[in-house]
């Protein structure tokens, strides 16, 4: 999972797995499989990052037999 906030402030965690599309309109608006939309604070560049950074962790976790653990 990673660790987005929305325009207010409020903490949510997103799987990125379930990510279709990034845009910025400006505000940054993902939108997932199901069509949900979310604008949050961050960045499409900082999101994207967060993704690299969970995929790894992942990566990592398997190789070495761990089961993944949310942040």
């Amino acid at each position: 999972m990673i660790k987005l906030h929305r325009l207010n402030g409020t903490v949510f965690y997103l799987n990125p797995e379930h990510i279709e599309l990034i845009e910025e309109t400006p505000n940054t608006v993902v939108t997932l499989t199901n069509g949900h939309k979310y604008v949050v604070k961050e960045s499409i560049d900082e999101i994207i990052e967060l993704i690299v950074e969970f995929k790894g962790r992942f990566l990592i976790r398997r190789q070495h037999g761990v089961e993944e653990v949310s942040d």
